[in-house]
């Protein structure tokens, strides 16, 4: 290493550390909530931007202050500004001020939500807070390199995501993270697949303020994860390159993790391997966050060591040794590093609060304004605008606040002034809303929103298969638009899922191993995977994020709260929490509803709806209107979850002509059949059961409209269902959820948002699951769930509540 490199590391990393230092004092000053910071990691994290190329991608967390800085995309006033909220994507384009400090990215999209070329530089995926959350997302983002090093049909067209598969990502995780679940199920998951990815434990033993002895079995993860060492020996060669490499790092030793970080970047670059750096006798100097300080659980001893052990001044004392620059230019580098921080710092605050010192600015003029035009109450207007005048750092909620106060205490006053007052408060609020709100979903012009319905087209005499068929159907002609398109899950590969929706295809789309792939399986285009379904989202994020369509399977809805926590904070939240940065249109396939059994047959879609706001959640009745959702999605960069109705794959359903090009729209309900007294609103496996209890009401005099949503986000955009309720004036909501769930969901929407209320001529009703799990056996599910006879009962009380004798003649 040259002196030139060695002075330049000791820049970054002083510069990072003072960074950290700064960051600190700006919180307990007040200007910042809340701080946490990267110091004591600076040595490795160097190490390993001198082995980062271009196209390679970072899936770490919050103590990366160091890398993104050595990698040349972050700069620290773009710190601070993210320290401090800045909602402004020049001042902080990883979040616009929607992520604490040190949540980092970079921007994947450009202005228009259109992929930039991934392979122009060193790439960020967006972080997360909770703990070991980013290592799902790692696995998918290395499995990726491998799709794209060896299926035939990436290796043109793709080249803004890869340069041919040669990619490495990296990922970190500190050492108490890794007594997580998801970071074991990661591990595991890429020995398996045999991905070019590294993992850097950051190893400062402890995590907040419990040591490595509660946190880790033998308390060495070096010795824990042993049992993944690849083994070389020639007899067993196949299997050792399924295991990982796995290396122990002194954290002061820099030569030492420079070439670490070296052999094994290349190691995994060069032959697909996953591995695992573990950086030990890292430091912590100021303890895990601004929340409290270390000297609370740390010994005497240990604060000893937060110093003597500390890498910078082991670097420092290198240069030194080697006689590479002496004390006192050091001094010098180290000040002017100091003051460049805190120049950067003072620049960020700057641009921070000038941004709202004009929205304060014009406030007061127009609340002077008001107190001239309105004498009569110009004293409580005074004690307002005082209160904002005294304010030396005001928000933009203080504005608001008063700006609300104002109109409350003018609120009998017409004047010009106040008129003025009013339409800049609606403009604050509608700015405001747009600036903490905007990237739910996308906002390109690929968004699945914008795409129109393509009905199905049938022949005159259509061919009936049954509904698996359907859907194989249309997935073997997706396979054959999309190069890019995967499909992985349990049982997904040799049988084509357990409901032969993929049988036949993986057979179909077979890619030949090329020379020197071990584990054919692990690059085939359908496959099988483990029963692991938190890396089988991950794996769909990661790929997502890389330009691949995957469609990931979990094999039964219940078994999606194995993976909702990842598919909640990462996927739903990644366009939101990168204010348009990033996606990842993952499609996430399951089934569900009425399969017997406790743990078989759950509907849990109230959860859904709350935790996966940012992917839209699909229900459709039977596989024909499935698959004109999976092509919807697949036309559009939005993720998407599909939950197929578990008895319609062997329902018999015409086949259209067009089973690859017809489209449901998102968010349009269907009628399936006109009426004029009852309006029921329901999805997915009780459509059939409240149209056959119509059937039945029809003999009875009482004619039901029923309306299937179809998917319940985005939920009838067009309102729809209230133009449906103006004609009939009652509404029932027929759910498989407990009460509660997705029917209060729906019912909040139509009363509420839609003001159907106001067409309302009876009480509405809610017809839903127990609150217990259905049992086991076909008469459990009838007690359990909605049936015709319940949805009977409920539509004849809703008809007849002023003739209380006709309900009780049923029963």
């Amino acid at each position: 290493m040259t002196q030139e490199n060695l002075l330049e590391d000791y820049r970054i990393g002083w510069r990072s550390r003072e960074t950290s230092l700064t960051g600190w004092k700006e919180v307990f000053s007040g200007k910042a909530k809340f701080g946490i910071f990267g110091d004591g990691k600076e040595l490795p994290q160097l190490a390993m931007a001198r082995a980062f190329r271009p196209g390679d991608l970072r899936s770490g967390y919050y103590r990366d202050q160091t890398f993104m800085l050595a990698a040349g995309v972050l700069t620290v006033e773009q710190f601070f500004a993210q320290l401090y909220a800045h909602a402004d994507l020049e001042a902080d384009p990883a979040t616009a001020g929607r992520c604490m400090n040190s949540h980092f990215a970079t921007r994947f999209l450009d202005p228009q939500g259109h992929w930039l070329d991934l392979t122009a530089g060193p790439q960020s995926s967006a972080d997360v807070s909770p703990t070991a959350s980013q290592m799902p997302r790692l696995v998918g983002l290395a499995q990726a390199s491998k799709f794209y090093r060896h299926l035939p049909d990436l290796q043109q067209g793709f080249e803004r995501f890869t340069r041919q598969g040669n990619e490495v990502a990296w990922g970190t995780i500190g050492n108490a993270s890794c007594a997580e679940g998801m970071f074991f199920e990661s591990i595991n998951a890429a020995a398996v697949l045999q991905v070019p990815m590294v993992v850097s434990i950051w190893d400062d033993g402890y995590g907040i303020s419990v040591p490595n002895r509660y946190q880790i079995a033998k308390e060495d993860l070096t010795s824990l994860l042993s049992g993944f060492q690849r083994q070389l020996a020639e007899s067993d060669a196949n299997a050792a390159r399924r295991g990982i490499e796995l290396r122990t790092v002194d954290g002061s030793d820099y030569e030492a993790l420079v070439q670490a970080y070296a052999e094994i970047g290349e190691l995994a670059r060069r032959e697909h391997v996953p591995a695992v750096i573990h950086v030990v006798n890292l430091t912590q100097p100021q303890g895990h966050s601004t929340s409290g300080t270390h000297k609370r659980y740390k010994s005497p001893e240990r604060l000893e060591f937060e110093e003597t052990g500390d890498g910078l001044v082991h670097l420092r004392q290198l240069i030194l040794d080697r006689g590479l620059a002496t004390a006192e230019e050091l001094e010098t580098l180290e000040s002017e590093e100091t003051q460049g921080v805190r120049a950067a710092r003072d620049r960020a605050w700057s641009a921070y609060t000038d941004s709202i010192s004009d929205d304060a600015r014009t406030f007061l003029d127009l609340a002077r304004d008001l107190a001239s035009a309105t004498p009569a109450v110009a004293e409580p207007v005074d004690q307002i605008t005082r209160s904002v005048e005294g304010n030396t750092a005001p928000l933009r909620r203080d504005l608001a606040s008063a700006t609300h106060r104002l109109l409350v205490a003018t609120r009998n006053d017409d004047s010009p002034a106040r008129q003025q007052l009013a339409q800049w408060s609606r403009d604050l609020e509608a700015t405001g809303r747009r600036r903490y709100g905007s990237h739910l979903h996308s906002e390109s012009d690929l968004s699945p929103l914008n795409l129109e319905a393509v009905p199905p087209v049938y022949a005159d005499n259509p061919k009936r298969v049954n509904g698996s068929e359907v859907l194989n159907a249309c997935f073997r002609e997706a396979f054959q638009r999309h190069p890019e398109l995967v499909a992985f899950g349990e049982d997904v590969g040799k049988l084509g899922d357990v409901n032969k929706g993929l049988e036949g295809l993986q057979e179909a789309f077979w890619i030949e191993a090329l020379e020197g792939l071990t584990d054919g399986d692990a690059v085939q285009r359908i496959t099988d995977t483990g029963i692991r379904e938190v890396t089988i989202m991950g794996q769909a994020i990661g790929l997502a994020l890389r330009g691949m369509r995957p469609v990931a399977e979990i094999q039964y809805l219940d078994y999606l709260l194995y993976g909702l926590q990842i598919l909640s904070d990462d996927l739903a939240t990644l366009q939101y929490r990168t204010r348009g940065g990033q996606k990842a249109p993952a499609i996430i396939r399951t089934r569900g509803h009425r399969l017997e059994g406790i743990w078989h047959s759950g509907s849990p879609m109230g959860a859904t709806l709350n935790l996966l706001r940012g992917v839209h959640v699909c229900v459709p009745r039977n596989m024909t209107q499935a698959a004109g959702l999976y092509n919807t999605l697949l036309a559009g960069d939005d993720p998407g979850l599909v939950v197929e109705v578990l008895n319609g794959y062997r329902t018999k359903e015409a086949l259209p002509e067009n089973i690859g090009e017809m489209r449901v729209p998102l968010g349009v309900p269907e009628i399936l059949r006109e009426g004029s007294d009852i309006t029921v609103v329901t999805y997915g496996a009780c459509c059939k059961v409240v149209l056959d209890a119509a059937k039945r009401l029809a003999d009875e005099g009482v004619s039901l409209e029923v309306v299937d949503v179809q998917t319940l986000l985005p939920f009838d955009r067009h309102h729809r269902i209230v133009e449906s309720l103006q004609k009939t004036g009652r509404i029932l909501f027929v759910d498989e959820d407990v009460p509660g769930g997705a029917s209060a969901f729906m019912k909040q929407r139509v009363l509420e948002e839609q003001n159907g209320y106001y067409w309302l001529d009876e009480q509405p009703l809610t017809l839903t699951a127990e609150d217990h799990r259905p049992p086991y056996g076909s008469d459990g599910d009838y007690w359990a769930k909605p049936n015709i006879e319940s949805v009977f009962d409920a539509a004849w009380e809703l008809m007849h509540r002023s003739q209380p004798g006709r309900f009780s003649a049923i029963r």
